[in-house]
């Protein structure tokens, strides 16, 4: 078993009265998760009533609502580490569970790569089983057992062996490795203590051990806050494949869109569910409250003739009859109830004055720590109104870049000018270090700005719904989002002409980063921001910073024109002198010569000819190029397939007692069996690796057609 504390509480996937079952081959229920008419509450404070869910074993679920509305709570009875006050949970025997919440404590200092590959218990327990098998069945064979003692021992040795096979084969170290690699860690990071990485880093580590342990059931309660754009990217790609059911809380609307294809809403109205994924839901929504407004509406005018008509004849003895009835079919007609509106988030940045051209000026930029250089002469220009986007991989600076532009951090050398007259405001992305435990939401925000009146205070406040008592509320017992909205209100008391912000819309929910994102494209000053949330940068930036091996690459256009060129250089750099050649060509073909007087047809018939010799070219090309690659993975799926079927006659020989008579056939057959099990999980790795590398070469000519 891994040593206490080295493993957060959360990662415990396996029963701990079967924990040598194979999660691999096990039958997985058609219904993992049942809740039936479940009720929470806090206090007086009712957090659900009524709610009920069917969690099936191929399900991509996005849980979504406000900030507040339940959804952590939720995935923590999912979990199984919240209690409900009343209704039935059903769970599938033996289901794996694998949960990331958004705070978690690691603790223990194993290296990176063991901690993932030690997340899955069971590989010590197995060799400890066989060994103890082996030496039983050695035992019995010196002793002279009988023939079904002896059938029993060695069946008990293969099992173990298939086990074990089964472990190494989905549980190999390569493949914990290539998940580290994928959200970001470097290769000479696999023997770092834990105990080192930063939060962030920390929760890749325990977003890796997840992935690596392949539950059935995977809760994921906003993955991507500490990712990057290229960490978000493959695991965006990673969930696509996952063919296991997983519950996903997002404010990343793109990367919501790509994964679900499921959404339970917690509407005001109650808990709801829709097929499609988040934008579908939102037609479905705005749908739904179409139709009950105009049924609603319906319901007026019919209720409005009808107690006209029944005030004109009530007193007339020939309608009396016929009004006594509309009456009493008035007292029986439901009230049609349109769909609440929820509250969101009112962001409105105020005027700003106009500043000069010039906000920010950056020349000859250093910045190290220690041996590691973060900057190395950087030239950076700021104007006046720019929206510029910062992204890059993490480790790259961007955190540390924004930290020296708003003076919170000093650089080892260079010039950091802000214009003159230019006003900063600071939204940290740890927002929750800048903020002050004991103070209430009101004292935190109004001490930013003491020429604030309490009015507008409280306007501010509300507008990023604290109201009434909410706004006594000391920030020690606010939530991430809570907090976050707190942040921004001490932004909008007192926004200046340049605003900072590093990944403002982490712990806000979907509306109200979205909300965010269409007040900041009106703020009328000049906004550099970090983000990770495409959707976000799509809507907002006007000029990109790229961030990468110590320098800042500055990209005048939107994000999509910026990922477009980036295409276009691969897809050059691929294709090289050959594209040229294939230009030149098509240029001279279509080139008319001098006096030529071709007829029509004639010039027809050549441009045929010019396209048809293009397309051979073409295909020529990709030929030369998927060729060797699909070869090479046919190669390797023969080359697995040959030890799979000499691997499955070698297990059937160890299941004979007779074998173990013969210890050289024996310790020959184990001996095979074992070097092939090691060369199995090599190629499988190869294997992988080539198709991967065929889907990106395919992909890179699809994209060049």
């Amino acid at each position: 078993p891994t040593p206490p504390g080295t493993r957060p509480a959360h990662a415990r996937l396996w029963p701990a009265r079967e924990p040598l079952a194979s999660p691999c081959y096990k039958p997985v229920p058609v219904s993992l998760v049942i809740l039936d008419n479940l009720r929470l509450a806090f206090g007086g404070q009712t957090v659900f009533d009524g709610l009920s869910l069917r969690i099936g074993d191929r399900d991509r679920i996005g849980l979504v609502g406000p900030n507040g509305s339940g959804k952590t709570t939720l995935l923590r009875v999912l979990a199984g580490e919240q209690a409900v006050d009343s209704g039935d949970i059903h769970r599938a025997r033996r289901l794996r569970v694998g949960y990331l919440p958004q705070d978690l404590a690691v603790t223990g200092d194993l290296p990176l790569a063991e901690f993932v590959l030690s997340s899955v218990p069971g590989r010590a327990d197995l060799d400890r089983e066989l060994a103890d098998a082996e030496r039983d069945l050695e035992r019995a064979s010196g002793a002279g057992a009988g023939e079904e003692e002896l059938m029993e021992l060695a069946a008990r040795v293969a099992d173990v062996h298939e086990r074990l096979d089964h472990f190494e084969r989905f549980f190999a170290e390569h493949e914990a490795l290539r998940i580290l690699a994928g959200l970001g860690f470097r290769a000479d990071e696999r023997d770092r203590s834990i105990a080192e990485l930063s939060g962030g880093w920390k929760m890749r580590a325990v977003l890796a051990s997840l992935l690596f342990q392949q539950p059935d059931l995977l809760l994921l309660d906003e993955p991507t806050n500490h990712l990057d754009m290229p960490s978000v990217a493959w695991l965006s790609g990673f969930l696509q494949r996952y063919n296991r059911a997983f519950v996903l809380i997002s404010h990343d609307r793109e990367f919501l869109n790509e994964q679900i294809d499921r959404v339970a809403a917690f509407e005001p109205e109650g808990f709801r569910q829709y097929n499609g994924n988040f934008d579908q839901y939102r037609r479905h929504r705005a749908e739904e409250e179409e139709v009950l407004r105009n049924r609603a509406r319906n319901q007026e005018k019919e209720r409005e003739r009808m107690e006209r008509f029944v005030e004109r004849f009530r007193a007339k003895a020939s309608k009396a009859r016929q009004a006594q009835s509309r009456a009493k079919q008035l007292e029986r007609m439901e009230e049609i109830e349109v769909i609440p509106t929820r509250q969101t988030m009112r962001i409105r940045f105020p005027a700003v004055p106009r500043t000069v051209n010039e906000v920010v000026k950056v020349e000859g930029l250093v910045k190290a720590y220690g041996d590691h250089v973060v900057f190395s002469g950087v030239d950076l220009f700021v104007q006046r109104g720019d929206k510029i986007g910062i992204i890059g991989p993490n480790g790259a600076g961007k955190t540390t870049l924004l930290k020296i532009l708003a003076g919170e951090l000093a650089a080892d050398a260079g010039t950091v000018r802000v214009g003159r007259d230019v006003q900063v405001g600071y939204y940290a992305q740890h927002h929750a270090d800048t903020l002050h435990p004991e103070s209430t939401v009101y004292d935190e925000v109004a001490r930013v700005n003491p020429e604030a009146t309490p009015t507008r205070v409280r306007a501010v406040l509300g507008a990023l719904l604290f109201s009434g008592d909410a706004v006594d509320k000391p920030i020690a017992v606010l939530s991430g989002g809570e907090r976050a909205r707190v942040a921004l209100a001490k932004l909008l008391i007192n926004p200046g002409t340049l605003l900072l912000m590093d990944e403002p819309t982490n712990h806000l929910d979907l509306e109200s980063s979205e909300a965010l994102a269409e007040s900041l494209a009106d703020y009328g000053g000049t906004v550099v921001f970090v983000s990770h949330n495409r959707r976000l940068i799509r809507a907002l930036a006007t000029k990109i910073w790229n961030i990468e091996d110590g320098r800042v690459e500055t990209y005048p256009g939107t994000l999509d024109d910026y990922m477009y060129s980036q295409r276009l250089r691969l897809e050059q750099a691929a294709s090289g002198a050959q594209r040229a050649e294939a230009a030149a060509a098509a240029s001279r073909a279509e080139a008319p010569a001098a006096g030529d007087a071709a007829r029509p047809a004639e010039r027809g018939r050549g441009r045929d000819r010019e396209r048809r010799r293009r397309q051979a070219e073409a295909r020529k090309r990709r030929a030369a190029v998927l060729g060797p690659l699909e070869r090479k993975v046919a190669d390797l799926e023969a080359r697995i397939e040959a030890i799979e079927r000499a691997q499955k006659e070698r297990g059937t020989a160890l299941s004979d007692p007779a074998v173990y008579a013969d210890a050289a056939r024996r310790d020959e057959l184990l001996g095979a069996y074992q070097a092939d099990a090691r060369k199995l999980e090599e190629l499988t790795a190869r294997w992988e690796h080539a198709v991967e590398e065929l889907d990106a070469a395919r992909a890179a000519f699809d994209a060049g057609r």
